[in-house]
């Protein structure tokens, strides 16, 4: 058994991951599916916010704006991704009872895993910038704050973050479940004032050959695609499954497979709906009233009133954009702390790792708003879009080898199908980021 494990992982497993919180939400024993069920749901809330932070908001806008509801396929292909790798991401943390970080950090030598820690902390900080700028935007739209006054206010969000994590994990997941539920109905009140044509809109969701032979569309196709799948997330959700007191036996772990799947599954649903009605909502307001360039978050806001006849659509929509902003803040500071201690087995107090993450991604932020105003903070979110493309295929890939290596895995090896499907897309993935990077610098 021993020898197995050495073949397996070249490191010993030393540490729980979030060893503060792992283990910690308790699991009724011989209850019912469905209040086991509510037990285990929570982290696919906390996943599927990844997915709806604002620096998705930019590409959605952008192409329902200039193309209707072509591009609700991207969307919906985008989100099947997703679901398959966060089930991937859930499975390596309850089988082998380490997350993504601490699994790299056991597999591959000491170089090439400082290597990944760099580019997953690259790739936090631009997830990061996307929430300070996404929050800084929706302060001055709805408040009239300027925004390098925005951009500072957001750091206070890190004493938010400090309450909740001594008050418990589940109080965590209520708050960002709230957050979720808030942006939910923000964009299904604005759905029901922009009236889309529902048959064209269902059109929509089938792929179609232009998406590929026009330029334009399959670039905004491509930056949608690319800004879906979120490293980060693929760290936080194999360890925040592992805060459940599921039995650390083969049945047990089985049963918790089965209902984190279930839980991601529904809460990445939803994301798919947040992220298609902000597509629908440009389509309908913007598309066929002629605005078809309103590539912007404050372009929309000025518009929306106008377009729709109603003086509280812009209001709504900055609402939402500030609720996906601070939801993305709770996340990203988890998964700060697992890559850190996943990698390097470094612990350092939770503040001090927040304020070093948010300095990080302040600093940029407040340059850029204070020589450029809201057209370099535009341009600040598409870059930091590009930064997460670069790091994506760092996560992907180490993912799918682990699951699919039986001697890490054990009987929770993926199945050739599903090993053949995984390598396909994380193939996908890296040549689109290839792409992606190919055809913003060059």
């Amino acid at each position: 058994m021993a020898k197995h494990k050495r073949e397996a992982w070249r490191e010993e497993q030393t540490t729980e991951s979030l060893s503060e919180v792992n283990n910690s939400i308790k699991v009724p024993k011989n209850a019912s599916f469905f209040r086991k069920l509510l037990a285990f749901m929570g982290p696919g809330a906390l996943i599927a916010v990844g997915y709806v932070d604002p620096g998705n908001w930019a590409t959605s806008i952008a192409g329902g704006s200039e193309f209707g509801y072509t591009l609700l396929s991207v969307i919906l292909i985008s989100n099947l991704m997703a679901i398959l790798l966060q089930s991937l991401a859930a499975k390596l943390g309850i089988a082998t009872g380490r997350d993504l970080a601490q699994a790299s950090r056991d597999s591959f030598s000491k170089k090439t895993s400082f290597i990944l820690w760099i580019l997953a902390e690259l790739a936090i900080i631009a997830t990061d910038l996307a929430e300070v700028i996404g929050s800084a935007i929706a302060l001055n739209l709805l408040f009239g704050l300027p925004l390098i006054v925005g951009v500072v206010i957001t750091a206070l969000d890190i004493f938010l973050v400090l309450l909740l994590q001594h008050r418990g994990f589940r109080y965590i997941e209520v708050i960002v479940i709230t957050l979720m539920v808030t942006i939910l109905v923000c964009f299904g009140v604005e759905l029901f004032m922009s009236r889309p044509e529902i048959k064209e809109v269902l059109y929509g969701f089938i792929p179609q050959k232009e998406v590929v032979t026009n330029p334009t569309m399959l670039y905004i196709a491509l930056g949608i695609l690319g800004a879906t799948v979120m490293p980060h997330n693929l760290y936080l959700h194999s360890s925040i499954v592992q805060t459940r007191q599921y039995e650390r036996s083969l049945k047990g772990k089985k049963e918790a497979i089965k209902f984190a799947f279930i839980d991601s599954t529904f809460s990445l649903t939803v994301a798919l709906f947040i992220n298609a009605a902000i597509l629908i909502l440009a389509a309908s307001a913007f598309y066929y009233s002629g605005h078809t360039e309103v590539a912007g978050i404050e372009d929309a806001y000025k518009l929306l009133n106008s377009v729709l006849g109603s003086g509280i659509a812009s209001v709504i929509f900055a609402v939402a954009l500030l609720a996906s902003g601070q939801n993305s803040t709770l996340t990203g500071t988890l998964a700060g702390q697992i890559v850190m201690e996943g990698f390097l087995n470094i612990r350092l107090k939770p503040w001090i790792r927040r304020l070093i993450t948010r300095i990080l991604a302040i600093i940029p932020a407040v340059i850029v708003t204070a020589l450029y105003g809201a057209r370099g903070t535009n341009e600040l979110l598409i870059l930091s879009q590009v930064v997460l493309s670069m790091q994506l295929s760092f996560a992907v890939i180490p993912l799918v080898m682990f699951t699919s290596d039986k001697r890490k895995m054990g009987v929770f090896v993926n199945r050739l199908w599903l090993k053949a499907l995984a390598w396909i897309v994380a193939v996908f993935i890296a040549i689109l980021n290839i792409y992606l990077l190919i055809h913003t610098f060059v």
